[in-house]
């Protein structure tokens, strides 16, 4: 088929729809320059130049794409392309060599094969019989989501004319290019870079649901269509096989990172081991040392499809992931604790306060490790570099006294050394020394002193130091787990009084902390340069309630009771006055005690302690709620002291003890919501508790 077209001088033009579909790929074509310039020198007849191609990466990353613009170049050259789809290759290896005949007869023919992942059972059988017969000049090009057998890319024989590609996400700058190329509107593009990652199938298919959404006004936040949605599933995510390997899926779409320990508690009624396997395989997840990671497209594609589909259980399932959190950092030993909130916060880093103080980029992925002797040069000379010679002098007179408190933290790609913090422990009362040393903790234990002083055997915490000469003294991955850290030690710590940021930039800090921390208003002075000084009082809000803070500002009031708590908000109080059930001093901050149902108490502590209990005993009463209240009331009132101590009191599995406490605060909720709406003396089928 040709078409017919005038030029301006009106002479004529012939070509085929082939050929300007060729010229319009390669306009719009974008990266990949290193696959392009090692396949044109193999064009060219170079010797040098590889024999086959291997080019592997996720769903939507560009290999058909890059195939495309492959195959015009070969036919730009004169050369035959012979072109087949993975999807519809034969079992049958002699169907396949009928196919790719050329391949073995014509000088100079490309054999492309896409989609490789379905014919992969022919790889063996490519690599010893078929390859190796090629004619003279013929060149081969496989695409698919997984990565050649190893044995292959380390056969001394191969390795020189095999190249292997793992094809990337586009960075910024050609992410940009693409939403500028589809005329995407500048004013969505920041929030369509956000959604796609750097995939280059979801910026394309969100930068054309974008360019089409007309009355799109800047009050307005754009967000993916269904359609958009099922086409990026099918294209990233491939066949769900049951609907236990989705929820799966789910979880590690909304999980900073997925271990295997995390989906058993979680999905307590799953095959934890075969789900995680199963993820663990996919061409999206990257395994990194903190679990399975899904590439950036995949994961928003995952999220934003089940808000859409299913906004409910994309809310339980943030909830069970965040009671998982706050369990393990009740409960989990001590070195399993220390990045526990930072995924928390992941969960809910569209709140606007976690994300003016948290980044979650992976360009600075670091991680921490305890000070160790031949490091202390390194560390005094980044904090000369950033904060002077008299802060250097200070890191070092801590670093004598509490080499413990300081953490280092290494690029995990390369473990070099870029940042330190320290986060200092004070008992009360201060050390005159330290006192005359650092004018940070003087200022600190003044602040003290003026507002609620510090009982012996009480102590404060400080995160002291922050240095990251790189990204000084900004929201980075290294102030987000030092901040986790410090917030996991405040929640195991005992009698801790204080806690207490320093950083040096005050003013812009204080509006990031706003919230969170306050402003003591100290501005304390170290050489040349000036610190504010934040602070939580830890005996005001216990750390599990100060955390919680940050989850109930995600909810969506569709149900709110006569109190204006919204049915989510409710929930998460009765798990937290049951979390502090046997704790008095932490009950009386319980956010039930604002609840309606409270409003009339006495003794609003001792009265809501005995609804609980009796409210729990009630769900006996329905046969389905036996082992739900005998689940909670070994798991908040026996005095057992994990969840783990409580499933063996009841002689139960911990998967099956979890089930059934699920099922638990799910009736509980539900019993006590009601109650809020409606008060005791409606005809919803409950008793009214008698207190005594």
């Amino acid at each position: 088929m040709t078409v017919r077209c005038r030029t301006r001088g009106g002479g004529a033009v012939m070509g085929s729809v082939g050929e300007r579909l060729s010229s319009a790929r390669v306009r719009a074509f974008i990266g990949r320059e290193e696959e392009l310039g090692r396949f044109g020198e193999a064009l060219t007849g170079d010797p040098q130049a590889p024999f086959v191609f291997y080019a592997f990466g996720p769903g939507g990353i560009g290999k058909s794409t890059l195939v495309r613009r492959l195959a015009d170049q070969v036919r730009s050259a004169g050369r035959l392309p012979v072109e087949l789809d993975g999807r519809f290759v034969s079992r049958d290896p002699a169907d396949f060599e009928r196919a790719a005949a050329p391949f073995l007869d014509v000088p100079g023919t490309v054999l492309f094969v896409d989609s490789f992942e379905h014919c992969q059972w022919l790889e063996s059988w490519l690599w010893q019989h078929f390859l190796p017969r090629a004619a003279d000049g013929a060149l081969a090009v496989l695409a698919g989501r997984l990565a050649p057998q190893a044995q292959w890319s380390a056969d001394p024989a191969w390795s020189g004319v095999l190249h292997v590609t793992e094809l990337k996400p586009f960075v910024d700058e050609q992410a940009r290019s693409l939403l500028a190329a589809a005329r995407l509107r500048p004013e969505l593009r920041d929030r369509v870079l956000r959604f796609a990652g750097g995939n280059p199938l979801a910026l394309s298919l969100a930068a054309a649901a974008g360019a089409g959404s007309a009355g799109w006004n800047k009050e307005e936040i754009w967000a993916p269509s269904a359609d958009v949605l099922r086409t990026l599933l099918a294209g990233l995510i491939g066949e769900v096989p049951t609907a236990a390997h989705r929820r799966a899926l789910e979880v590690a779409a909304q999980a900073h990172s997925t271990s295997e320990e995390l989906l058993s508690s979680v999905l307590p009624e799953e095959d934890a081991h075969l789900l995680f396997s199963w993820l663990r395989d996919l061409p999206f997840m990257e395994s990194t040392h903190r679990g399975l990671h899904p590439h950036d497209a995949a994961r928003e594609t995952l999220a934003a499809d089940l808000r859409w589909r299913a906004p409910h259980a994309f809310v339980t399932m943030r909830q069970r992931l965040a009671e998982e959190y706050l369990r393990i950092l009740r409960e989990a030993p001590e070195e399993r604790v220390w990045t526990v909130t930072d995924e928390l916060f992941y969960l809910f880093k569209e709140v606007e306060t976690l994300a003016r103080l948290r980044t979650w980029s992976r360009e600075d992925e670091v991680h921490d490790r305890p000070l160790q002797p031949g490091d202390i040069d390194v560390v005094l000379r980044m904090a000369e570099q950033t904060e002077g010679p008299a802060s250097a002098d200070l890191v070092r007179y801590w670093a004598q006294r509490q080499p413990q408190a300081f953490s280092v933290y290494r690029l995990v790609s390369t473990g070099r050394i870029v940042a330190f913090t320290a986060r200092l422990v004070l008992p009360a009362p201060p050390d005159p020394q330290d006192l005359a040393t650092d004018p940070v903790v003087a200022a600190a234990w003044e602040h003290t002193d003026a507002t609620a002083p510090v009982s012996p055997g009480e102590h404060i915490g400080i995160s002291r130091f922050s240095i990251y000469p790189e990204r000084y003294q900004v929201p980075s991955r290294v102030i987000d787990l030092s901040s986790s850290r410090a917030q996991a030690e405040a929640a195991r710590a005992r009698r801790r009084a204080y806690g207490f940021a320093v950083y040096q930039d005050a003013d812009a800090w204080a509006v990031r902390v706003k919230g969170t921390l306050a402003d003591t208003g100290a501005r304390p002075r170290v050489g040349e340069h000036t610190y504010g000084l934040f602070s939580v009082d830890w005996r005001q809000v216990p750390v599990e309630t100060w955390l919680r803070r940050f989850i109930s500002a995600t909810d969506v009031p569709a149900e709110s009771g006569p109190s204006g708590i919204s049915r989510t908000t409710f929930d998460q109080a009765v798990r937290e006055a049951l979390a502090h059930w046997r704790d008095a001093g932490a009950f009386t901050a319980c956010a039930l005690l604002r609840a309606r149902l409270a409003a009339d108490f006495d003794d609003p502590v001792k009265e809501l302690r005995a609804l609980l209990r009796q409210a729990v005993d009630d769900l006996a009463r329905d046969p389905r709620g036996v082992r739900a209240r005998e689940a909670l009331t070994a798991g908040y009132f026996s005095g057992a002291p994990t969840q783990e101590a409580a499933a063996r009191r009841l002689g139960l599995p911990y998967g099956t003890y979890r089930r059934h406490l699920r099922q638990g605060l799910d009736l509980l909720c539900e019993a006590l919501w009601q109650w809020e709406l409606h008060g005791p003396d409606d005809d919803h089928g409950r008793t009214v508790p008698t207190y005594t």
